[in-house]
């Protein structure tokens, strides 16, 4: 058995219904020594994307050899496969419909295991509710060491959704999207500071401008820095290029949504 070990739980069930808590029940009948710990709950439904962006945002602050379960699974009960995601330092379980997608490319060691020892599963299972009858059962034997292995066979047909990458359509513009919206109403964009930096230096003070919706957000270090209710931008605690309201929100106040177009420009 693995020394106290975590378990993480992210998915699209809310929290006025018993399923997390049945879950967290299921867990603790096989392993009553694991640490479990709620990401979140609040995925939008059905939104797979979403939740590949929750997942990549959260792993790395938890320490090497949690287990990572994500269930945001429209699909459950159909042909598609539940898996196990092994990389250098985290384990993943969840359905094989993309939901890691943004996991698949930040390892250099990666091993994708369609997951069928059916008696690691719940021994009466639904074909509705995959997260109580297989996911979280298989975390729980992982938790108390169970070898990877013994869980299936690797597979390297595993789904991935196309994450949208910025583009350059002018040698001093960076165009990207939206790719995330918070429970503020913050838009989150696909542009890191990182790629600004290494395309046009670090020294860009006065000379960089952030448009969306054919405005300019102008650029803040902090949320409170906004004097007024307009859109605003600053690099957030991820380093991705996000836009903002002070004490609002740039979803409703703007009609900012997940695809919605960012402009940087540099002079």
């Amino acid at each position: 058995m693995q020394q106290n070990p975590i378990i993480t739980l992210t998915t699209d069930f809310g929290y006025n219904d018993p399923f997390i808590g049945i879950m967290k029940g299921v867990i603790l009948n096989i392993n009553p020594f694991v640490n479990i710990i709620d990401i979140t709950h609040g995925i939008s439904p059905q939104n797979i994307m979403e939740a590949a962006f929750a997942i990549k945002m959260s792993y790395s602050s938890f320490p090497s050899k949690t287990i990572h379960v994500v269930v945001v699974d429209p699909g459950v009960g159909s042909v598609r496969r539940p898996i196990l995601v092994v990389t250098d330092y985290h384990y993943f379980v969840g359905p094989d419909n993309g939901v890691f997608s943004q996991i698949f490319n930040l390892t250099e060691s990666l091993n994708v295991i369609h997951i069928t020892a059916e008696h690691y599963f719940m021994p009466q299972r639904s074909s509705t509710f995959h997260g109580r009858d297989i996911f979280a059962p298989v975390a729980a034997w992982l938790s108390r060491g169970i070898n990877v292995s013994n869980f299936g066979d690797t597979i390297t047909d595993y789904v991935t959704i196309p994450v949208p990458l910025p583009v350059m359509p002018a040698k001093n513009t960076i165009e990207g999207n939206v790719i995330y919206i918070d429970h503020f109403g913050n838009a989150i964009t696909n542009i890191k500071a990182q790629k600004i930096e290494d395309l046009f230096g670090s020294n860009l003070e006065g000379r960089l401008k952030v448009i969306v919706k054919g405005k300019e957000a102008p650029l803040k270090n902090y949320y409170s820095q906004a004097e007024d209710d307009g859109i605003y931008s600053l690099i957030n605690s991820f380093g991705y290029l996000e836009l903002f309201v002070n004490k609002g929100s740039a979803n409703s106040n703007f009609g900012i949504t997940v695809g919605e177009k960012v402009n940087v420009i540099v002079s």
